[in-house]
């Protein structure tokens, strides 16, 4: 099992890795819309914070030898399901290969976010 970090994606604010690469697959845990550079949530609304959230996701999959094509699964949170439609455009254009998908609609995010990611890909 090998731990996965990237500078190119926010630090974990928790006892965690950013993702865990084991038998040819990835698991990352669930990125939200902090800006690697600033440590600050990026944008106000659910496109600009989805934007950041797939751009941290691409990085954490680079680092561990992987892309968001290699997608199988994905689990997104959001902090009100009325931002589903908007989401659901930033997502799929990024996610263009339409992985397996759970959404589910959460009461709060960690640093009040507005979206949290998590993606299952190939190596």
């Amino acid at each position: 099992m090998e731990k996965i970090y990237t500078k190119n994606a926010p630090e974990a604010i928790g006892p965690y890795s950013q993702a865990v690469k084991i038998n040819g697959m990835v698991y990352t845990s669930g990125q939200i819309a902090i800006d690697p550079k600033s440590g600050e949530i990026e944008g106000a609304d659910i496109t600009a914070q989805t934007m950041q959230v797939m751009k941290n996701l691409s990085a954490v999959l680079e680092a561990a030898g992987s892309s968001l094509d290699k997608t199988v699964k994905t689990v997104c949170f959001l902090s009100d399901m009325a931002d589903f439609a908007a989401f659901n455009v930033v997502y799929g254009e990024y996610f263009t290969s339409k992985p397996a998908r759970s959404c589910v609609a959460v009461k709060a995010l960690p640093k009040n976010a507005l979206v949290e990611v998590e993606v299952i890909a190939a190596v």
